[in-house]
């Protein structure tokens, strides 16, 4: 079993930056892949960016790259989204989940761990 906690959630006006992180705790050995989700009100929840946890790479949606990156601390077992130049639209909540392999990056289904979440406002 694996408990993910985000944190780095926040306020910022646009233009700002704010820098999530999530802690995985626990067994993960059916682990290899960790990702961050949005889901904004009225909308279904995204895929942003994923990182394989072994360094095999890491991968960003074409709606935040360059704008969004993601990286991770192995030894800590911490995973980061890096959010420069945010946007109202950015505002969501923003979830971290953990799999194996998944081999559709961004179908909910395919990730057996999922965080509370955390919230994310930007004003405008």
């Amino acid at each position: 079993q694996v408990r993910l906690v985000e944190s780095g959630g926040g306020s910022v006006q646009a233009g700002g930056s704010l820098r999530l992180a999530c802690g995985a705790h626990g067994n993960a050995d059916d682990v290899n892949f960790m990702a961050w989700f949005r889901q904004t009100p009225g909308k279904e929840r995204e895929g942003l960016a994923g990182i394989y946890t072994s360094g095999e790479g890491s991968y960003h949606d074409p709606s935040v790259a360059g704008r969004f990156s993601i990286s991770q601390d192995i030894d800590t077992n911490m995973v980061y989204l890096q959010m420069n130049k945010l946007k109202p639209e950015d505002t969501g909540m923003y979830y971290c989940a953990a799999t194996l392999n998944p081999r559709l990056r961004w179908q909910l289904a395919q990730y057996k761990y999922w965080g509370q979440g955390t919230q994310v406002t930007v004003s405008s």
